[in-house]
């Protein structure tokens, strides 16, 4: 999110001074966003407006029979001609008021699942490290509560501030011609209502923006709490967290308690103004309907006014003030939507890894060759991963990463996966910078087994399928064959269409692994990654495992990054990682026999118990 004491869209010049850039502000952004709602916004404010110009017809009718019935004497036969259109009306405004509500929802529908899946792309591709640095609840609660608030701003607040520019304006057209002081009343009252409301609305907008940290902070913290439950179980420590969940959820009620007290009052507020102007004006108009028979000074004349006009204006007087009041209702969705807007924004406005335009493209099939050219990289200053590293894999090559924690390994893995570039130096595939090829493209030539697998839910066949979705049936068996998984899953009631609960609940972690395997098995690719594939199994699980590594190996380059010597002892050629360099390279008989880093890390491991 936004770093402590960098404002948004702030650049850093080369002084050390800041200057703005042109990054938009949540409100502008979220006004940019209204084409992505298509037709349908404007379909909603077109309903919507025509409906109010009826209410005005509508109201017309209903005081020419009034005035009537009373004063002309007319029957249920003579004011028919007023009460059947009056009747097509009240159905046409019910008709228009749903095709509103629809066409509202339809547009803001479009707008959350265009930018849900815009930030979730983004999200995608700033990539793993820049998603360490975040916590999963918070970035939950922005893509799902924060998406899902933009609906009252593009179905609410967007509709009823373009109906408070029209509705309002066409009654006082209508009414002004009928009793210019009416209309006067009108003009001059119709402004407290938003007056008040922005005053009251700037408030409700820095609360608004309190209220979604406090969401963003127990989402964060109640996801971490969900995901260590059984560690916390484990060290009695379920109880201590419980409370302290139950603080964070007293603190998000009270920022909710906050929110609603202040829409509460801001209703009342509107609400006040706007009777007390509907009030206003029907003393204004009952006072000269009493005064019409008296004989009064010019000095004290007021303007003429006869029933029909004035049950009209009255009629007319609440519908007036509608449009104003509904835009106070919606406004608060509209600070909402502002304060998640912000956190949106917070996320599209982290700039991406800048990798430059593909300018090179790999040759199709076969092994691929690596080479590190004295790469340097650093996740932080003064704390580098690699320093200087230099090394070659040669194309069907099976290589060994070794070395101890923080030696650099995991950086290379990422460097070669596409997450992150070299600092100084470059990564080259079959001669070619790596920061060079579409990254794409590149990833499909690339086969991945981590230490800790991750298992979508879905079946063990949408589990095996994930890097090809189209593979037939044939081939996934193959794949899991060849991974030594096949047995077991087979084994299974309903095979390969068992459900896999979430992170492969229900299999062990060996299972777990070889349908990791099978996964790359099936993908085919020329440069198959296995990190630290065989860590925490069982004997049986990684002896299943190794040789489905061993049959992996075959006719492709393969990077292994391990500690268990059973791994390490069947690679062609070893490297040993210190301190982001490569010291040795070798064969296990060849580093073996030298006494260096190698030989102290397999004597450690044999003596350890």
């Amino acid at each position: 999110m936004l770093r402590p004491g960098r404002r948004r869209g702030a650049i850093r010049l080369s002084d050390g001074r800041e200057e703005q850039s042109a990054a938009p502000s949540p409100r502008a952004w979220l006004q940019a966003q209204r084409h992505l709602a298509g037709p349908w916004l404007t379909l909603a404010i077109g309903a919507a407006a025509a409906g109010g110009l009826l209410t005005i017809f509508q109201a017309w009718l209903l005081a020419t029979t009034v005035d009537a019935a009373i004063f002309h004497g007319a029957d249920l036969r003579q004011a028919q001609v007023w009460l059947w259109p009056l009747l097509g009306v009240f159905a046409g405004r019910a008709v228009l008021a749903w095709l509103g509500d629809q066409a509202a929802v339809q547009g803001a529908v479009r707008v959350k699942v265009d930018l849900r899946a815009r930030v979730f792309a983004h999200i995608q591709a700033l990539g793993p490290r820049w998603l360490a640095g975040e916590r999963s609840g918070a970035l939950v609660e922005d893509l799902i509560a924060g998406i899902e608030s933009l609906s009252a701003y593009f179905a609410g607040f967007l509709p009823a501030m373009a109906l408070t520019a029209i509705i309002p304006l066409a009654i006082l057209i209508v009414v002004f011609p009928m009793d210019w002081l009416s209309g006067l009343v009108l003009l001059l009252t119709a402004p407290l209502i938003p007056l008040f409301m922005l005053l009251i609305g700037k408030g409700a907008e820095q609360i608004n923006q309190r209220h979604w940290q406090e969401l963003a902070r127990l989402g964060g913290h109640f996801l971490d709490t969900i995901q260590g439950l059984t560690t916390l179980k484990l060290f009695n420590a379920s109880r201590r967290e419980a409370q302290v969940i139950a603080r964070i959820s007293d603190d998000y009620r009270l920022s909710a308690m906050r929110v609603l007290r202040v829409a509460f009052l801001s209703s009342a507020v509107l609400e006040l103004f706007a009777s007390m102007g509907i009030a206003l004006l029907a003393v204004f108009i009952g006072f000269r309907l009493y005064h019409l028979s008296l004989p009064l000074p010019d000095w004290a004349a007021l303007p003429q006014l006869g029933f029909l006009q004035g049950f009209f204006i009255l009629l007319l007087a609440p519908e007036f003030y509608q449009p104003l009041r509904q835009l106070g209702t919606h406004y608060h969705g509209r600070a909402q939507a502002v304060s998640a807007a912000e956190r949106l924004l917070a996320i599209l406005d982290t700039p991406l890894p800048d990798r430059g335009p593909a300018t090179a493209g790999l040759a199709p099939g076969g092994p691929l060759a690596i080479r590190f050219a004295a790469v340097h990289f650093a996740y932080e200053p003064g704390r580098p991963a690699l320093a200087g590293a230099d090394f070659t894999i040669r194309a069907g090559e099976r290589v060994a990463l070794v070395g101890a924690s923080g030696a650099g390994k995991t950086t290379v893995v990422n460097l070669l996966l596409g997450f992150i570039r070299p600092d100084q130096g470059a990564v080259l595939v079959n001669g070619q910078d790596l920061s060079a090829l579409d990254l794409a493209d590149w990833r499909r030539r690339l086969a991945w087994v981590p230490q800790a697998p991750r298992l979508l839910r879905g079946t063990i066949l949408d589990t095996i399928r994930l890097g090809a979705p189209d593979a037939p049936l044939a081939r996934v068996r193959e794949a899991a064959r060849l991974a030594q998984a096949a047995d077991f899953i087979e084994s299974l009631p309903l095979g390969y269409l068992t459900p896999l609960g979430e992170r492969g609940a229900g299999l062990s972690g060996g299972q777990i692994q070889r349908l990791s395997l099978a996964r790359a098995f099936l993908r085919d690719a020329p440069l198959a990654i296995l990190d630290e594939a065989t860590a925490s199994l069982d004997p049986e699980s990684e002896s299943a495992v190794q040789l489905g590594i061993d049959a992996l190996a075959r006719n492709r380059t393969l990077l292994v990054v391990a500690h268990r010597l059973a791994t390490v002892e069947r690679a062609d050629r070893i490297l040993v990682l210190e301190q982001g360099r490569v010291v040795e390279s070798g064969g296990h008989a060849e580093l073996l026999a030298r006494d260096g880093p190698y030989r102290r890390m397999v004597a450690a491991y044999r003596g350890a118990p």
